[in-house]
């Protein structure tokens, strides 16, 4: 299989080759959750986490030991129509808070094991604003997605995404519109805080884009045109844990987003994504209706930054801990009716 790719057609050629799940360690691990001392789907969802990520790490008895956390920075050309709360300096002030440790997902990270890593990509160098021209060329597309791909580890055994871009739940509501079809207004929220004004003049920069770019071509041409390099950092590294064998936690609005560009190119391009949460922005939930996952927890989070989903990586491993950890009925004795 194709490891690198320089075009995005070589990109779509890679999605389109993309290994499946071990159908014989699925059965396995189904076998096993029906061995353990527990009433048959007493776990209930945890039980079916385990045993996807079993087929995806090959194994019956999976372990989870190198959850890896990637965050993206990127700045968008579209916050100079003060779509944002905050002004565009404030991604290269967080980029710095994320590196020295003060940010919500450094102390998630350091909770659950996760070695976590900053990318920031050209901050100097906006994205072009949408509703004047495709946001990003070929080859900045490109190497976005290549710097994502890049930065997942081969000995990860679980990736999360995350992502820090001022104004950056515009692109991705515009996208989701994009992709999916419906109104601005239906995918436009209010992000880090907007007032009634902001959102009206968030949905019409929406719009705008929509206008100038719906309809034109898959998902990674509309990532092009309407997203943003931070988005593609994480499509490029969701892509790359998949050639990998690497499950994912997907986490919010904007990884979602960036997430459905690739199910847009290749319909099979998330079977190793689950949804780490459903966040507070307004789209989020029906966006997870069309990429057709089910969020693991519900807790009104808005933050990014893959917060969500790192939180859900305790979910994963408690379920991956009973599945490979507790005693079949023969082995601990006990009767199983």
């Amino acid at each position: 299989m194709q490891q690198s790719f320089n075009t995005l057609d070589e990109f779509r050629a890679i999605l389109a080759t993309a290994p499946a799940p071990n159908a014989n360690a699925r059965k396995e691990a189904e076998a096993r959750n029906g061995q353990l001392t527990k009433p048959p789907g007493a776990l209930g969802r945890l039980e079916d986490i385990a045993i996807w990520y079993a087929s995806w790490q090959g194994r019956a008895e999976p372990k989870l030991r190198y959850p890896q956390v990637l965050i993206f920075a990127g700045n968008h050309g579209v916050t100079a129509q003060g779509v944002s709360a905050f002004p565009a300096e404030v991604t290269e002030q967080m980029v710095l808070n994320f590196q020295h440790g003060g940010a919500a997902i450094n102390q998630l990270c350091k909770t659950f094991g996760a070695q976590m890593s900053v990318h920031a990509l050209s901050l100097d160098t906006p994205t072009v604003d949408f509703t004047q021209g495709a946001a990003m060329s070929e080859a900045e597309l490109v190497e976005a997605l290549q710097a994502g791909w890049n930065a997942v580890s081969k000995s990860a055994d679980l990736l999360v995404t995350g992502e820090m871009g001022i104004g950056n739940t515009t692109p991705a509501a515009a996208i989701a519109a994009a992709l999916y079809g419906g109104e601005a207004a239906d995918w436009t929220g209010r992000g880090t805080g907007v007032d009634d004004a902001g959102l009206a003049n968030k949905t019409r920069v929406v719009a705008e884009g929509l206008a100038l770019h719906a309809g034109k071509g898959d998902g990674l041409e509309t990532l092009r045109r309407l997203g943003g390099r931070e988005l593609a950092g994480m499509a490029g590294a969701i892509a790359r844990a998949r050639s990998l064998g690497i499950p994912v936690l997907l986490d919010g609005f904007i990884c979602c987003a960036s997430a459905a560009a690739l199910l847009q190119t290749e319909a099979s391009a998330l079977d190793h994504c689950i949804a780490g949460h459903v966040s507070a922005e307004g789209a989020h939930g029906k966006l997870l209706e069309k990429l057709g996952k089910e969020p693991l927890l519900s807790l009104g989070l808005r933050l990014g930054e893959g917060s969500g989903a790192a939180l859900a990586i305790g979910v994963l491993q408690g379920a991956i801990a009973c599945h490979s950890g507790m005693a079949t009925f023969a082995e601990a004795g006990v009767s199983d009716g």
